[in-house]
């Protein structure tokens, strides 16, 4: 398995918790991205990066106030994966969208996008996160479809080869 790092930002526990999850399945630990500079990075070759949508459309403060780490770092050769929370009913012209702001931060640093995850079960009218028929990363929905969130983060690890 490659050397993967598991980061996160979370307001209400939902991305931690799920965060957590993914690790305790690799056998790896989670870590908060509040506080940590983008050389963190430099030690893995696998990124899994989890952010819920704030509000309207708007990053996790934490991931907000990181980004002027992303835009110093250097992913080239790194891939990254994406995982996405969000609340596709209440939000449905935003679902996600913080997913999709992560995921131009990624590429712009020169990241290489993987774990692309369908758009079939959900419900949203607009997402940043939603390209060319698919979402850039797995979206969850711990508001409105929390019991099927350990079945899609299996599947979607394995679809990692994780």
């Amino acid at each position: 398995m490659a050397n993967v790092g598991i980061f996160f930002g979370s307001d209400t526990g939902n991305t931690e918790k799920v965060a957590v999850m993914i690790a305790s399945r690799l056998g790896l630990e989670a870590q908060d991205i509040a506080g940590l500079s983008h050389d963190i990075f430099d030690a893995y070759d696998l990124l899994i990066l989890g952010t819920p949508t704030a509000n309207y459309g708007e990053m996790q403060p934490d991931w907000d106030y990181f980004v002027p780490e992303l835009e110093e770092a250097d992913l080239t050769g790194k891939k990254v994966a994406l995982f996405g929370l969000g609340d596709q009913i209440d939000y449905p012209d935003s679902y996600l969208d913080a997913m999709g702001d992560l995921a131009d931060l990624v590429m712009q640093a020169g990241g290489e996008l993987i774990g692309q995850w369908p758009a079939e079960g959900y419900q949203f009218n607009d997402s940043r996160a939603f390209r060319d028929g698919r979402f850039i990363g797995l979206a969850l929905d711990e508001d409105r479809q929390p019991e099927l969130t350990e079945d899609r983060v299996a599947t979607w690890l394995a679809s990692l080869g994780l």
